[in-house]
């Protein structure tokens, strides 16, 4: 983000707002708080992108990536505002890099807030091992729940698997913002978490749905993003993650059609439609994602 884009956003969320110029001072001097509008706002650290909406009169958190990071943010939080008495954290989903820092939000008393399959995902990802150490969700619901945070009305949607079987979409419907957790990888090949419950074909339903129920104006935070572009944007973003989860299955179907094997349909570099995606390890690979693929049209 540059310095007049920050100043602009800045100017935007401290309209109407007493506590705001002062924290805003410290996210300037301080960061990686970004403010959009409305005491709305995201904050990279460490991990999946979380968002924010504070007040005096409460906060709301998206995602807690790592307990360092969390710890990072909620000092830089409560060092300005006092953030009480209500205190809300979502899980859009179970991975580590969005829920290990849910243990230090609970010690600030933050509800924790999540689909109903998340808890038993994240203990299956821990392992028997570490299973009865995890700090999940302690109100879960199904389709939907809503909260009010001082001015703002914050919904979570669950619109089936995508990403995982337990995906959230967390609106900030005031601010006309959405949290769209790991359901959007900026330009980034996506994890698709089969042991989880992803599906590739509901992940692209379910992209279209947001994108239709947004409009023109409404700003988007990613889980992670290519650094050319960033954790946020606008609903093409939305529906070109959505076109290249559709070539996928279409590329991955084409080629099982033709009798090839999965060495073979995955021995391609790239897409060239997509040519500006990034790897980022193996998990997060065009070929990991034709594995993916491969195995949900084969099962």
């Amino acid at each position: 983000m540059n310095r007049k884009t920050f100043i602009h956003q800045l100017g935007l969320l401290t309209a109407g707002t007493a506590l705001t110029p002062a924290l805003f001072k410290w996210m300037q001097n301080n960061g990686p708080f970004y403010p959009i509008r409305n005491n709305v706002g995201y904050f990279t650290g460490r991990g999946g992108t979380m968002g924010w909406h504070i007040t005096d009169e409460s906060v709301v958190v998206v995602d807690s990536q790592f307990e360092n990071s969390a710890e990072d943010f909620l000092s830089g939080i409560f060092n300005i505002a006092s953030g009480g008495p209500s205190r809300y954290l979502f899980n859009t989903h179970h991975h580590g890099d969005h829920v290990s820092g849910n243990g230090v939000f609970q010690s600030d008393n933050f509800e924790i807030i999540a689909h109903q399959n998340v808890p038993d995902l994240q203990r299956v990802s821990a392992g028997p091992e570490s299973r009865d150490s995890v700090i999940a969700a302690n109100r879960v619901f199904d389709d939907e729940i809503t909260i009010e945070s001082g001015n703002e009305t914050v919904t979570a949607k669950h619109y089936g698997p995508g990403h995982t079987g337990g995906d959230s979409v967390i609106w900030f419907e005031n601010a006309n913002i959405v949290h769209m957790g790991d359901l959007v990888f900026n330009r980034w090949y996506p994890f698709i978490d089969k042991d989880g419950g992803a599906l590739i074909e509901n992940w692209i339903t379910l992209l279209e749905t947001v994108a239709k129920e947004a409009d023109r104006d409404t700003t988007f935070i990613f889980g992670h993003g290519n650094r050319d572009f960033g954790v946020t944007g606008d609903s093409d973003d939305v529906l070109y993650m959505r076109d290249y989860l559709t070539k996928l299955l279409e590329y991955t179907r084409a080629g099982i059609d033709d009798g090839q094997s999965l060495e073979e349909i995955s021995s391609v570099n790239q897409f060239e439609e997509f040519a500006n995606h990034q790897s980022a390890g193996a998990r997060l690979s065009l070929q990991a994602n034709i594995e993916a693929a491969y195995e949900e049209l084969t099962k």
